[in-house]
C-alpha cells in the first residue's frame, strides 16, 4: 500500500483484457506473482463493472421530504473539493486501513483533475436544511479519446440513508441524457452496499482487484 487508501493500493488480479479506464490502477501479472510467491494473501477484494445506460435508472427512488439532489454549478472548484473532503473523511473513517490526510494533501491529489471534470456529472445530496448528506463524483472516460461514450462512476459516499440511491439514480439518468452509452461502476469493494446497487442495475463485472497483506511475526 502506498501509505494509505487515498493512493494506489490494489492489484488487478482478474480481467477480460478490455482497455483500462481513466484513473484505473494497472499492473502486470508478474507484479501479482511476486507478491504471492513472497507469501502475501488477499486481504480485501474489489471489482469494476459496466452497464449499458439505456438499461439503468428504470425505477426512481421514492420521493423524500428530507433529501434532495443537485448538480454542481461549476463555480469555485476548491470549495467543491473542500466539501467532498469533509464528507469523505466522515464517510470513510471507519473503513479498514483508513488513514486520514490533510485538506492540503487532498487538494494536491484532486485539483489536477479539474480540467476533465464535467459539472453535470457531479452531484450533491442535501438535507432539507441544506446540509451536505452525500456526493457522487463521475468523469468521462477520456482514455477512449476526446469524445468518450463511457462515463465512470468514480466515487460516491453518503451519511444519510437513501442518499446513495438518489445520487446513483440521478447519475445514470443524467449520463444517459448526455449521450453516454456505457457506465463503469469503478473499484467497488465486494462487500459494500454499492456492490448490491451495481448488480441491481444489471452491471457485469469485467475486472477484479485485490489488496494483498502479509502478517509479520514478532
Amino acid at each position: 500500500m502506498d501509505g494509505d487508501t487515498w493512493h494506489s493500493y490494489r492489484f488487478v488480479t482478474e480481467t477480460d483484457d478490455s482497455p483500462t479506464f481513466m484513473l484505473e490502477p494497472s499492473n502486470s501479472q508478474t507484479n501479482v506473482d511476486v507478491f504471492v510467491d513472497a507469501g502475501f494473501q488477499s486481504v480485501s477484494e474489489y471489482f469494476s463493472a459496466r452497464v449499458a445506460l439505456k438499461d439503468t435508472a428504470t425505477t426512481a427512488p421514492p420521493p423524500s421530504e428530507d433529501l434532495y439532489v443537485e448538480q454542481w454549478d461549476g463555480e469555485d472548484p476548491e470549495e467543491l473539493f473542500q466539501q467532498v473532503y469533509g464528507l469523505s473523511i466522515a464517510a470513510f473513517e471507519k473503513n479498514a486501513f483508513y488513514k486520514p490526510v490533510s485538506l492540503d494533501v487532498f487538494l494536491q491529489m484532486y485539483m489536477p483533475v479539474l480540467p476533465v471534470l464535467k459539472k453535470e456529472l457531479i452531484f450533491f445530496a442535501r438535507t432539507s436544511a441544506g446540509r451536505l448528506a452525500g456526493f457522487l463524483f463521475a468523469i468521462p472516460n477520456y482514455n477512449e479519446g476526446p469524445a468518450p461514450k463511457t462515463v465512470i462512476l468514480k466515487t460516491y459516499a453518503s451519511l444519510h440513508k437513501g442518499a446513495g440511491q438518489m445520487l446513483a439514480y440521478a447519475f445514470h439518468e443524467t449520463a444517459r441524457e448526455l449521450g453516454y452509452e456505457t457506465a463503469v461502476h469503478a473499484l467497488i469493494h465486494n462487500d459494500n452496499l454499492s456492490a448490491v446497487r451495481s448488480a441491481a442495475e444489471g452491471a457485469e463485472i469485467f475486472r477484479r482487484y485485490t489488496l494483498f497483506g502479509l502478517r509479520l511475526d514478532g
